[in-house]
């Protein structure tokens, strides 16, 4: 009996990965995912919660972890609920990297100063009328919070392998939902795998070409937005097209709420169609009233003059002739803003922001909402609490800066404009890939969790499983 490496210390075993759901799980806002291993703890998102008051409630409540304690935050995209907490965990001593790809990083910078300007400015208008109740009231995350967040940026490109932490390797993958929108995997040091959908992309994205296949992990997280619906895309555009018609037809004007990132460009591209096929007038007025979509789509043809391989054929020449100065008009000052609002024309105005919870999109709500003649298309998904979803459901009053505003307007749901895969879409997503040994549904509502996780079973014969908030699960 060999005596080889008698005396010699032995190496403990690695533990499995711990995978914690701190938002995005019952509802589509506040994506974190906390992926902890034996020597570091990596955040995957870091979302604001959005929508209800319970909701929104949720985002003051402290983590239930040390944000100094967090090695490194990996981040699929830039929209809100997916990057609105950085700013706070930063606030509270969070100073690790922030891994992303590059244009994620660009849109991420011009999402959160937007977002902390607006929270800055209702906060003063709150204080200044007195409508909130809280004395004083005050913004969530600052100016200056942001600037230290942006300072941390990793930006990092599709299909580069990169150590995060200790033995912790991430890959980004191509998601086709926004410009820069990835799926994260990532390989843990005991060689466990997990991977995290994002806001998957549509394969019919106008302007995005389809995401890139799942190849496979040990757990998946995936989102469930639609997971209990499908898009029906020639049914959304005709909707679209009448609407518009019908409306002008009696003299009103168009409202559009929407996102300013990739929303607003792919309802340009559709508003550009109509103008070339002469359903909608060149004499009528299309307002674009958002600076930061404005921005948005200045970094989308930026991408797309360097020949970023996130676009289809095409693109550049589709992005081009969206804000075509001749039939749209670009309103980026607030003097700008507030002539759209005193013109007595009948008009298309697109307006951030996408579930009207705040941006200018408000102001012009107050104006049109009372008036039978006009209408509001909503184009994109809205979460439960917000003014959107009010309208969807049939609200009578909305309410806005302390008062309450009658709604007369027309409310059209326009739902195969959203750029999030539908329950078909995610399906296919997962259809020809390896089975992970868990998957997690999660950024939905419960129906909507609950009709995907069927789906997977049934379908695929995964397992499946709706996760609960705050709970722990092992990575093996």
């Amino acid at each position: 009996m060999s005596d080889a490496g008698a005396g010699s210390p032995v190496e403990p075993a690695l533990r499995p990965g711990l995978l914690t759901f701190l938002g995005g799980v019952g509802t589509v806002t506040g994506s974190k995912y906390l992926v902890e291993t034996d020597h570091a703890r990596v955040m995957v998102d870091c979302g604001m919660f959005q929508g209800q008051a319970e909701l929104r409630r949720r985002n003051w409540r402290p983590l239930p972890l040390d944000p100094r304690d967090v090695r490194a935050v990996v981040v699929t995209h830039a929209h809100l609920d997916h990057t609105g907490y950085l700013p706070r965990i930063v606030r509270e001593g969070f100073r690790g990297p922030i891994f992303c790809t590059p244009d994620t990083a660009r849109l991420a910078e011009l999402v959160l100063r937007d977002s902390a300007h607006l929270q800055e400015e209702q906060a003063e208008h709150a204080n200044r009328e007195g409508w909130s109740k809280h004395r004083p009231a005050e913004p969530f995350y600052t100016q200056a919070d942001v600037e230290e967040v942006l300072a941390l940026l990793r930006p990092t490109e599709l299909g580069l392998f990169t150590e995060i932490a200790p033995g912790t390797m991430l890959r980004l993958h191509h998601a086709g939902h926004i410009l820069g929108s990835s799926w994260a995997h990532l390989t843990l040091e005991d060689g466990g795998t997990v991977a995290f959908s994002g806001d998957l992309g549509r394969p019919v994205h106008p302007l995005l070409r389809p995401p890139d296949p799942f190849t496979g992990a040990d757990v998946l997280l995936v989102e469930s937005t639609y997971g209990n619906r499908g898009h029906d895309d020639a049914q959304s555009r005709e909707h679209f097209a009448q609407a518009i018609t019908r409306t002008l037809a009696r003299g009103g004007t168009v409202l559009i709420p929407s996102f300013a990132v990739d929303r607003t460009e792919v309802v340009l591209h559709e508003l550009a169609e109509l103008r070339r096929s002469g359903r909608l007038s060149a004499a009528v007025p299309v307002y674009v009233d958002s600076p930061m979509a404005l921005a948005a789509l200045k970094i989308y043809q930026d991408a797309a003059d360097r020949g970023s391989d996130q676009f289809r054929p095409r693109a550049e020449a589709d992005l081009d002739s969206s804000l075509d100065p001749a039939p749209f008009k670009a309103a980026r000052s607030v003097q700008e803003s507030m002539a759209i609002q005193n013109s007595p024309l009948p008009a298309v105005i697109v307006s951030a922001s996408g579930m009207a919870t705040g941006g200018r999109v408000v102001h012009h709500l107050r104006r049109l909402l009372p008036d039978p003649r006009n209408t509001v298309l909503v184009v994109g998904f809205a979460a439960k609490g917000t003014r959107a979803r009010d309208l969807l459901e049939g609200a009578r009053s909305l309410k806005m800066y302390g008062t309450y505003v009658p709604v007369r307007a027309e409310v059209v749901d326009i739902g195969g404009f959203s750029a999030h895969a539908d329950a078909e879409e995610v399906i296919a997503w997962l259809r020809d890939a390896p089975a992970p040994k868990t998957v997690y549904v999660v950024h939905g509502e419960p129906e909507s969790s609950a009709a995907l996780r069927d789906r997977i079973e049934r379908e695929l014969g995964w397992c499946a499983v709706v996760p609960r908030s705050g709970e722990h699960v092992l990575i093996r």
